[in-house]
């Protein structure tokens, strides 16, 4: 089965790294924000929203991201990204098995709704950049985000591979429909990386760790 997938393509957030929402409740709490004040800020507050949505697609930039995010919540905006992704860290168990199907001559990418490169590289700065991947994309810079299909026809494009030989790793459902209609093998990430590590070593290494 291994020989049949030459690519590997995983998310960001809450895939190569720890949770999403762990993260934001440590955020909130670092800030003496109410329990949820973030994630409305994000998910329903509609300046929030389009600000969250532009900067994806590159039609804002990070800073305008700080100055309308902390305008919401009522906090200093100065750098507010960074400190709002201070608790995402590397998941060790993802990194380790993107570093085994590599050695194994499997191409690894990175397909991401952006964060914002600018001034604050949140990937640079988890050491999950462009000397770990073989390609790179990231939204702001394609002009489109997940889940356009247009974004993974990309992917694929940039590891020159086509779906059927490709396994996508995400944490969002959503994302993963369209992934699947251009024959590239989904994985549904939720809260335990151990499973998912058994599943892409079944997939790509024709094997389960021990």
């Amino acid at each position: 089965m291994a020989d049949s997938y030459r690519g590997l393509i995983l998310d960001f957030g809450g895939v190569l790294t720890t949770q999403m929402r762990l993260n934001g409740q440590a955020f909130e709490r670092a800030e003496g924000l109410a329990p949820g004040a973030y994630f409305a800020a994000l998910e329903r507050h509609p300046d929030g929203v389009a600000v969250y949505a532009a900067l994806e697609v590159g039609q804002a930039t990070q800073e305008d991201w700080n100055q309308v995010v902390g305008g919401i919540l009522g906090v200093d905006p100065t750098d507010l990204m960074r400190r709002a992704l201070a608790n995402l860290r590397p998941e060790p168990q993802i990194v380790a098995a993107a570093n085994r199907a590599r050695a194994a001559g499997i191409k690894i990418a990175l397909l991401s709704n952006s964060f914002g490169l600018a001034p604050y590289n949140p990937y640079a700065d988890r050491g999950l950049w462009t000397d770990f991947f073989d390609a790179v994309v990231v939204s702001e810079l394609e002009g489109v985000r997940k889940p356009s299909s247009l974004i993974y026809e990309r992917a694929l494009a940039a590891l020159e591979l086509p779906g059927s030989q490709c396994v996508y790793v995400d944490d969002v459902a959503a994302n993963l429909p369209p992934a699947g209609l251009l024959g590239i093998r989904t994985v549904h990430h939720s809260t335990d990386p151990t499973a998912t590590v058994r599943i892409l070593d079944q997939l790509l290494l024709d094997f389960s760790p021990t």
